[in-house]
């Protein structure tokens, strides 16, 4: 099939050919010709990097009508990179439309610039929700003539903490607009996402839900937490050509991560929501030059990470949703490229590894870190094969080859070679020549750790039934009226929304915050800074009580501690800092 089958505008047809596109992916050959002949919501599920982009963007160009200035098209997402890359490809897409104006709304950047631009009349808006929601608060963005709307990666903006801002920009909208999500995965919360704002619709799969590109080779290493990073630097150094991204779990991890490895004179570089954009915009320009051999990333600063070369996606720890292990790995084996996906895991995190199978529907092959002597002889080669690919420039070198003889004149070859691989290579003798094994072979055998995990869920399992048993018979017990009494005290306007607290079961951990309704416009605000600052998932916050000044949120024990460390002395608005605490309320 080619695109011109597909029924597009001869305008879109050209700038899909001067994009150098040959025939069309099978997520844009399923989604095309349903979205410009039907017109009804439609969910697209596809592996990350096979196109679903174009599938929603090339539709959406095709109908616009560019002699208007109304704003009849809109693209939400959940960070300013993915933002930023969709929009450029919108404007690609419609490079062929003399009044096409598609404008990029996000965090970050300067809002007088974006107002200037919406003033000017902008077809497709390309937003963040949260910068969205500033425009339409001071009426810069009319949502009224919208026509179409696609939800890229709407479970990551549930879990950043977006649903009521999802909420209020889909009611600025038109009833009869039509609704088109597009994932990698369909978690629960894209389900819930497709029955509350879709009307019956079209659901298009392209492979298997949840699942993994085939051309993604997935790997494991078992290694203790005080050997991570030496593990890390041996994947490295045994793949002297990688070109990767190092995914860490926080902010704080990511900068602790690059700044080691940069001191260890590893080209590597931060993303992650502390920097400004001016210097996310940089690193990323590095990146796709290459000038920077490795990204070490948050997931959040991540999504939108599209360049086509990446060789390796390396999880320096678990994602906190296992369901973004797929939109880790989706960054390698773009474009129908090969790629590897690495794990760094300790024993406590086998059960998550067989989650993270069932999901990808894929096996993680077990692999055992490189020994020094290993990396020794892959670096060693690997220079050699330099050296002899090197182009000598006879004409500019033959001055210099008199003096260059006479210095090693009372060498032999033999010493000439092993001083000159020497001068390369001693950094890494010295480093690895004397070198442990890092591997943590404690638990090695995994279907030694299946049996043991089945032995706990087994003991787990007598437990909680004994306990259910308990509780069905008190439940039992329990008068009605009770019951009721106890439902009417559930104050649902204190919850951060649903999603926030449905996984806070029983006992929670309050803390107290010393910022309230004067710093933050509202919970789903305040739920977004807890969430991309203190590195958790919005599922792990509770009930939110926001005074003027100071607040009160219930969150999974869990994850206090992480969350306490994450937020405190964080910048706001203003220049105050965030202080957290636990309370004893």
């Amino acid at each position: 099939m080619t695109f011109k089958e597909l029924g597009l505008k001869k305008e879109v047809l050209d700038a899909v050919a001067s994009l150098g596109f040959v025939e069309p992916s099978p997520i844009q050959q399923e989604a095309i010709p349903q979205l410009l002949s039907q017109e009804k919501d439609l969910v697209g599920l596809a592996q990350t990097g096979t196109g679903k982009t174009a599938a929603f963007g090339l539709p959406m160009v095709n109908q616009v009508d560019f002699e208007s200035k109304k704003t009849q098209g809109l693209i939400i997402c959940p960070t300013r990179e993915l933002c930023i890359q969709i929009s450029k490809d919108f404007q690609a897409f419609s490079r062929n439309f003399r009044n096409a104006n598609i404008v990029p709304i996000y965090g970050g950047a300067s809002i007088d610039t974006q107002i200037r631009q919406m003033n000017r009349g902008a077809q497709i808006v390309v937003a963040t929700p949260g910068r969205l929601m500033d425009m339409i608060k001071r009426k810069r963005v009319d949502l009224s003539q919208v026509n179409y709307v696609a939800l890229d990666e709407a479970d990551e903006m549930l879990n950043m903490g977006f649903k009521e801002d999802i909420d209020a920009i889909l009611s600025n909208t038109p009833e009869t607009k039509q609704t088109w999500l597009f994932s990698a995965t369909m978690p629960r919360e894209v389900v819930r996402i497709a029955k509350t704002y879709m009307t019956d619709p079209i659901e298009i799969t392209v492979g298997t839900k949840n699942a993994s590109a085939k051309n993604i080779e997935h790997q494991y290493f078992r290694v203790n937490d005080r050997d991570r990073f030496d593990g890390l630097k041996r994947i490295i150094d045994f793949e002297p050509d990688m070109y990767g991204v190092i995914f860490c779990r926080t902010r704080r991890e990511t900068a602790e991560v690059a700044e080691k490895l940069m001191k260890n004179n590893y080209s590597a570089e931060p993303l992650h929501g502390e920097l400004s954009q001016a210097q996310r915009d940089r690193v990323m320009r590095a990146f796709r030059k290459k000038s920077i051999q490795l990204l070490v990333a948050t997931d959040v600063a991540a999504r939108g990470i599209d360049v086509d070369d990446i060789t390796h996606v390396i999880n320096y720890n678990l994602p906190d949703e296992i369901e973004s292990y797929t939109h880790r790995s989706g960054r390698t084996a773009r474009a129908g490229k090969k790629g590897v996906s690495m794990l760094l895991l300790n024993n406590r995190e086998a059960g998550k590894l067989r989650q993270i199978e069932r999901i990808i529907n894929t096996e993680i092959k077990q692999v055992k870190f490189p020994t020094g002597e290993d990396i020794c002889k892959k670096q060693l080669l690997q220079l050699i094969d330099k050296v002899v690919a090197v182009e000598v420039k006879e004409d500019q070198m033959a001055q210099y080859l008199p003096a260059i003889e006479e210095k090693l004149a009372e060498l032999s070859k033999e010493e000439i070679v092993k001083k000159f691989v020497s001068a390369e290579f001693n950094r890494f003798l010295s480093y690895y020549g004397n070198s442990r094994d890092i591997n943590d072979t404690s638990s090695s055998s995994r279907g030694g750790d299946r049996d043991r995990g089945r032995g706990r869920d087994r003991r787990r399992g007598d437990r909680d039934s004994g306990r259910d048993r308990s509780r069905g018979d008190r439940r039992e017990r329990a008068p009605r009226g009770d019951r009721r009494e106890r439902s009417s005290r559930s104050d649902r306007s204190d919850r951060g929304g649903e999603g926030f607290n449905r996984n806070v079961d029983g006992e929670s951990t309050t803390l107290f915050l010393n910022v309230g309704m004067k710093d933050f416009s509202d919970k789903g605000h305040l739920i977004r800074v807890l969430c991309q600052e203190g590195g958790v998932a919005g599922k792990n916050l509770g009930r939110i009580r926001m005074m003027d000044n100071f607040s009160f949120v219930d969150v999974a024990p869990k994850i206090a501690g992480k969350l306490l460390k994450g937020i405190n002395g964080v910048e706001i608005e203003g220049g105050r800092k965030m202080r957290a605490e636990v309370s004893n309320q």
